[in-house]
């Protein structure tokens, strides 16, 4: 079956999700025969080239009866399973629920892309906070990095990990602004990063089409999926349960909190809402913060070895400055993984790989006679100051979602801080707690047609100007 088509139960999980969850105590509409049945009708991963590539997929079992923990942890991408992970490295009884499968969402389907920083510059943190707080940013955010780039150490995870990142700036006004950017960082927070443009731009990124950029070797890149299934493989080992094809119906909040699935429930202290973008109506105090976003990428068939050299000879991850992002990397294996276009509607295009394919051609016309082996999409969230959304709710009810593209590094990161924060130490969790998060206009139903005008009016001034 196509990419495409596979992609699609997103969102037929989201118009299930608001049927089925009149409110996060909402019970069931029509519920499975039994687990076993509710385990066979999971959704498999969706046919990517990380699919394709996946190591030592496990195939869990549906939560069926009553558990009792003392961390209930919602959902199995990367918020999920650090938190998981965590928690039980520090002797918490942790139960996971995954709807779908370990890594399913856009966890396993990202652009591998693990960058150092927040989603926002920091002068323009330093401008809403004040520097100290600026600077406590800064530093978990090189701490995301560095926490990722630990368990992968640690608990010996093999997913293609690789260092370094390039920011390309399309236009003379963004490469100003990387130039003014780069001395800020150096001499502000000491970090090593440098400008270039002209030849030494084009070797590095391979095609002549950006007017500046920013290099540094302290970001990383890998393969996500892979990513997410050593972080199962190492929180089961360290004593926690994860269930699949457990979809949570709703949750009564109490002494303990009742996690409802379709043939169980969890009964826990503490409740960790990992959900990003596919949310939903689960907690609708959180919904109207976040926004389900689609995005897409495509894996080329492998590259020669001397192609590979002219179009990314230092093995760089790499992102523009348009507002609607493209990023791209080489694979392990040798293949261009673009990731391009967005679209925010409850469906993906009819091809995918055409769809991303004339972005990447817009960069590399010297790609088109490769074949494309893979396109797929997956939904992500946003926020609307693109900063991540923490919180915590009951009080033992703890969220992060929102990761506006930085998720790899920044909810495995957020897992860490849940940690911490339900075992009493809630100091760096309040840091990015304290972030404001602004719900959209018009809560959940009205939220799209602001969201398009939005984009579509940023998408004007990428194509104007200079």
């Amino acid at each position: 079956m196509a990419a495409h088509s596979e992609a699609r139960p997103d969102f037929r999980d989201h118009l299930r999700d608001e049927k089925n969850s009149k409110s996060r105590r909402g019970q069931s509409a029509a519920a499975p025969l039994d687990a076993r049945a509710a385990r066979a009708a999971r959704a498999a991963h969706v046919d990517s080239y990380y699919a394709a590539t996946a190591r030592e997929v496990p195939d869990l079992p549906a939560l069926e009866g009553t558990v009792e923990a003392d961390v209930c942890v919602i959902g199995g991408g990367f918020t999920g399973l650090s938190s998981a992970l965590h928690l039980a490295d520090r002797g918490y009884r942790v139960v996971l629920l995954e709807a779908e499968r370990i890594g399913w969402g856009a966890s396993g389907r990202n652009g591998g892309q693990c960058t150092i920083g927040q989603r926002q510059p920091q002068d323009e943190l330093e401008q809403k906070f004040g520097f100290d707080e600026a600077r406590r940013l800064w530093d978990l955010g090189v701490e995301a990095v560095t926490t990722v780039r630990e368990l992968i150490g640690r608990f010996d995870i093999d997913c293609d990990l690789k260092r370094g990142n390039l920011e390309a700036a399309f236009k003379r006004s963004d490469a100003e602004w990387c130039r003014r950017h780069a001395e800020h960082m150096r001499e502000r927070y000491g970090f090593d990063c440098q400008y270039v443009e002209g030849d030494e731009l084009e070797r590095l990124c391979g095609t002549p089409k950006f007017r500046g950029g920013i290099v540094e070797h302290e970001s990383a890149h890998l393969h996500p999926l892979n990513y997410a299934l050593g972080l199962a493989r190492a929180a089961r080992s360290l004593g926690a349960t994860l269930y699949e094809g457990s979809r949570v119906l709703g949750y009564d909040s109490g002494s303990p909190t009742r996690v409802r699935t379709a043939h169980g429930e969890v009964r826990a202290r503490h409740v960790v809402l990992g959900c990003n973008g596919y949310l939903g109506r689960l907690e609708p105090r959180v919904a109207g913060r976040i926004m389900p976003i689609n995005n897409f990428v495509l894996a080329t068939e492998p590259l020669e070895a001397d192609l590979r050299q002219r179009l990314n000879p230092d093995d760089l991850c790499m992102f523009d400055t348009k507002f609607v992002v493209n990023y791209w990397k080489l694979s392990g294996d040798g293949r261009m993984l673009f990731g391009g276009g967005e679209n925010y509607t409850r469906r993906f295009p009819a091809d995918i790989k055409a769809f991303v394919r004339r972005y990447m051609l817009e960069l590399y016309p010297n790609l088109a006679d490769t074949r494309i082996d893979y396109g797929w999409g997956g939904t992500l969230a946003v926020t609307m100051n693109r900063l991540p959304c923490f919180g915590r709710l009951d009080p033992d009810i703890y969220y992060a979602l929102g990761f506006s593209g930085h998720g790899v590094q920044m909810a495995t990161l957020a897992g860490k801080l849940i940690a911490e924060a339900v075992a009493g130490s809630a100091e760096r969790f309040d840091v990015m707690a304290r972030i404001p998060s602004p719900r959209f206009p018009g809560g959940t139903l009205l939220r799209w047609p602001g969201l398009v005008l939005g984009m579509l009016y940023h998408a004007l001034r990428d194509r104007l100007g200079d």
